[in-house]
């Protein structure tokens, strides 16, 4: 793998609020060469992560994805009627524009943002939501990302779903992903994917809501009773229950034991 498919992998992996450090690590490592040809890495990383930014002059943040991406390489937001640029490398939104959507799903689009942000809100801290018309407007991407990082607690995490609705057949089918990364003395990492296809009554933006809060609540406990079962199960089996002397430690000795004599049991 040559040096510039190297970095890319290293972008395109970034954990949940770490590419600015990564870009910092990769700009160290290429000087003054510019970052230009990463752009393809950066832009990738982005759309799949669902990235957020707030406009210029905005303070609600706005998504970015595959789904709401011009031909010129510019995104919009239904919700604000903006197009705008969009630096991959930096993160940063310039040039909004008034935007007018396109589309014979345009009622049921809004519908859909209305209902889906009062799930949103009431469900996911640090959260943004975005849909838009796509596949030549026969159908509804539906996305949604919720992170949340704490870096001084040396952990950050992100939620993100993305569901596609063909509105002339009520079909849904999605993905739901979740990232966690803890870096404390270590380096551990969940990484999730479920791929869903849940039914639904109709193409109604609150049937549609609904069908999206049933699904990834029953995910969610899921995965609850998964991380209940590696506690009790997997990850208390790593745990050594006596200490390779196969006797266990007198905590009240604790304190004069004379390391490799009394725990090891060797002579000096």
């Amino acid at each position: 793998m040559g040096n510039l498919e190297t970095l890319g992998s290293f972008i395109e992996s970034a954990p949940p609020g770490e590419l600015p450090n990564v870009t910092t690590a990769i700009k160290s490592i290429v000087g003054d060469k510019p970052l230009s040809d990463l752009q393809p890495a950066f832009e990738k990383y982005n759309e799949e992560q669902f990235t957020t930014v707030k406009l210029p002059g905005g303070s609600q943040s706005v998504v970015i994805s595959p789904y709401n991406k011009l031909d010129d390489g510019r995104y919009f937001d239904v919700e604000s009627s903006t197009s705008f640029v969009f630096d991959h490398s930096t993160q940063k939104a310039s040039n909004a524009q008034s935007y007018v959507l396109d589309s014979s799903n345009a009622d049921l689009i809004k519908s859909l943002l209305k209902s889906f942000k009062t799930y949103v809100d009431e469900h996911y801290p640090d959260s943004s939501i975005g849909v838009y018309p796509t596949d030549n407007d026969s159908k509804v991407a539906v996305v949604l990302v919720s992170s949340k990082y704490s870096p001084n607690n040396f952990w950050g995490g992100r939620y993100r779903s993305s569901y596609l609705l063909t509105p002339s057949s009520s079909s849904l089918t999605g993905t739901i992903y979740v990232d966690v990364h803890y870096y404390e003395d270590g380096n551990v990492r969940l990484l999730t994917e479920k791929s869903v296809s849940p039914s639904t009554s109709s193409s109604s933006a609150a049937d549609i809501v609904k069908t999206i809060r049933q699904t990834e609540q029953k995910y969610q406990e899921e995965l609850n009773r998964a991380f209940v079962s590696m506690s009790e199960g997997a990850f208390k089996g790593l745990r050594r229950q006596l200490p390779v002397t196969r006797q266990k430690i007198e905590w009240d000795r604790v304190g004069g034991y004379r390391i490799g004599q009394d725990i090891g049991g060797a002579k000096r």
